[in-house]
């Protein structure tokens, strides 16, 4: 059963203007021929009253004959002052009077329209009465003819009403096609999607060449899949260098405990136990931070509160086990609304990564800029080239054997601390440094 609802929206938008083409041609229709109406009702009032005047003419010159010529009208009386009918045409000849009113005084005419007029068989009729000036009295002439129908003329009618159904059908059948060709790259853009699949994200769909919604659509679609693929792409590189770096220590566990069960009795258990606790490590920090991105990329939220950077920076400091010289200059008041546990798992990360590549000195300084809280990491170490100051903040990135991840990271560190940063409305990324690597982080400051 085909409802409402499974109507198409070529049938639904034709079904529309077809409504409103029929209801404009209605209304238009029924304009004119009320137009219409109106002036053949003049027209035919100017009729009669001519006629009558060439009656009133006659008996103006005292030649009035007492059978008046037929003409076009249904009839025509003459009245003296006594009432008599003194002359009408031959339909009347000897009938009573066809009317009973008279103009008004002070007036030489007037018209109405009469229904079962005597002698006039029984149909409407327009009337019209003349008064005559005579010196033994006045007379009154009556001109009676056919009223105008509503329609004014049936042909006339039915080409106004032709003329109506034609505009509608016009306007049916130029929304149908207008519809119709908006749609074709409609139908191309859902047979492109339908096609497209999760192995083949490089296909796009057409863009219509005229600039309008359907283009914007198609556009925006391109630019989903662009972001899509991207995503695909960066989730396949994450799965593979994720299942790389946990196949790495699992590997290494599996062969330290292989060769201790070939030679049992050669096997140092204490050493062997402490070299598989450093696998086991790398493990554990590998899955945490794996834990810890798939909670910010749910966008799980966090209580948030008031947190004083100055200090945290300070009692992050404090409490590392220091491979390098560290060094805190934080100003007091620098409040932020976040995150405590995150915003310090934020700067740990950018401390470990300083620590790793410092030559001798990591500096970490605090401070307030305008309404912006900046956070500065800044080691001594060799530094990364420019063209790698986005890489690094990729999942599981190589870079050169300086600052890879076999020196000590997980190659998650970095990701982590720019998606709490922009969880936190924040920025965090690389600047130019007299030596080293120089962190950036900016923060809206909270009053």
């Amino acid at each position: 059963m085909v409802t409402k609802g499974t109507w198409s929206v070529r049938t639904r938008l034709t079904l529309i203007a077809v409504t409103v083409a029929a209801l404009s041609a209605l209304v238009l229709t029924v304009v004119v021929t009320l137009s219409l109406y109106s002036l053949a009702g003049s027209f035919r009032a100017r009729e009669v009253a001519n006629a009558a005047l060439e009656t009133v003419n006659l008996g103006m010159r005292d030649r009035l004959p007492p059978v008046l010529p037929q003409g076009t009208l249904d009839g025509i009386q003459v009245l003296d002052s006594a009432d008599r009918v003194i002359a009408s045409t031959p339909n009347l000849r000897g009938g009573p009077r066809i009317a009973h009113f008279v103009p008004p005084p002070g007036s030489i005419s007037s018209a109405r329209e009469l229904c079962h007029a005597p002698g006039l068989d029984d149909k409407c009729i327009v009337v019209v009465a003349f008064r005559v000036h005579q010196t033994e009295g006045d007379w009154i002439i009556y001109a009676a003819d056919d009223v105008v129908p509503w329609y004014v003329h049936p042909w006339l009618f039915a080409a106004v009403v032709g003329t109506s159904l034609l505009l509608v059908l016009l306007a049916g059948f130029g929304a149908y096609q207008t519809v119709n060709r908006a749609l074709v790259p409609v139908n191309a853009i859902r047979n492109e999607l339908a096609e497209i699949t999760a192995t083949d994200l490089g296909r796009r769909v057409p863009v219509p060449p005229a600039w309008d919604e359907i283009k914007q659509l198609a556009v925006t679609i391109n630019q989903t899949l662009d972001r899509l693929e991207e995503a695909a792409e960066q989730q396949r590189r994450f799965a593979s260098d994720a299942s790389h770096d946990l196949r790495s220590p699992i590997t290494a566990m599996r062969a330290q405990v292989e060769e201790a069960l070939h030679y049992p009795e050669d096997t140092d258990w204490k050493a062997k136990a402490n070299e598989m606790l450093v696998s086991l490590d790398r493990l554990q920090a590998i899955v945490s931070d794996l834990l810890i991105l798939a909670k910010l990329d749910s966008g799980a939220p966090a209580l948030k509160e008031p947190v004083d950077l100055g200090r945290l920076c300070r009692e992050e400091v404090s409490r590392r086990r220091r491979c390098v010289e560290l060094v805190c200059e934080a100003e007091h008041g620098v409040v932020v609304l976040g995150n405590r546990v995150r915003l310090a798992r934020l700067l740990t990360n950018l401390l470990d990564n300083a620590e790793r590549h410092a030559a001798s000195r990591v500096t970490v300084s605090v401070a307030a800029h305008g309404d912006t809280a900046v956070v500065e990491v800044v080691d001594d170490g060799a530094g990364i080239a420019r063209d790698q100051w986005e890489v690094v903040f990729r999942r599981f990135t190589r870079l050169d054997a300086s600052r890879n991840r076999d020196a000590g990271g997980t190659g998650l560190g970095l990701p982590i601390a720019r998606q709490i940063a922009e969880a936190h409305d924040g920025t965090l990324r690389l600047e130019e440094s007299a030596q080293g690597a120089r962190f950036v982080l900016r923060l809206p400051l909270t009053r």
